[in-house]
């Protein structure tokens, strides 16, 4: 009958439309044997590329002036609540600086932790000038400590060629700041080894 012809050719177009990558033969073959699965090709999204927001260049920052302390707010006793976090920090770092931990992992949680806050002295230096200079740090850069005195003075501290110590709750550690040239971000990432031949 033409009408079941229309309907034969209809299910034909019908399949060619649905399944473009099945020969005539097989879509024959499927209507004989009147089982017919239905395969969907999904169409490929392409992947948008996100674009990365550009932060400040170094020369932008400058001339912000977004790292500048102003002369106003250089003052040792305003920075005395921010030693008292550092503190506590560490103590929570550190489960307590109980008497019984052992001082290599004290240490090695040290070198990877924030130094905002924290109050050190320069105990060794090629440059007799900056020995004995003790504050607390304010900004940590790659190559400098900002360091606020009892004096109310900002001293720009660098770390080569300069050992640090910091003491808390009866233990002292040192910083060699010539094997310490990384950003503050930067060490948390970082393996230090805790053993060699360490020097200015």
């Amino acid at each position: 009958p033409q009408s079941s012809e229309k309907a034969r050719t209809f299910v034909h177009a019908f399949l060619k439309r649905s399944m473009p990558k099945m020969k005539d033969e097989a879509i024959q073959d499927m209507l004989t044997r009147k089982a017919i699965i239905l395969e969907h090709y999904p169409k490929k999204k392409t992947k948008q590329k996100r674009k990365k927001t550009k932060g400040f260049t170094a020369k932008q920052r400058r001339e912000l002036r977004l790292f500048e302390i102003e002369p106003e707010q250089q003052r040792y006793a305003i920075f005395l609540p921010l030693h008292e976090l550092w503190k506590q920090y560490i103590r929570d770092l550190c489960h307590g600086l109980k008497p019984d931990a052992q001082p290599h992992m004290i240490q090695g949680k040290l070198l990877k932790a924030d130094l905002h806050g924290a109050i050190v002295t320069v105990t060794k230096s090629k440059c007799p000038s900056y020995v004995g200079i003790t504050g607390i740090i304010l900004q940590e850069f790659k190559h400098i400590f900002k360091i606020i005195t009892k004096e109310d003075k900002l001293k720009v501290v660098p770390k080569l060629n300069n050992v640090f110590s910091l003491e808390l709750d009866g233990f002292i550690s040192y910083i060699y700041g010539s094997k310490f040239l990384l950003r503050a971000s930067e060490r948390s990432a970082k393996k230090f080894k805790l053993k060699g031949t360490i020097d200015l």
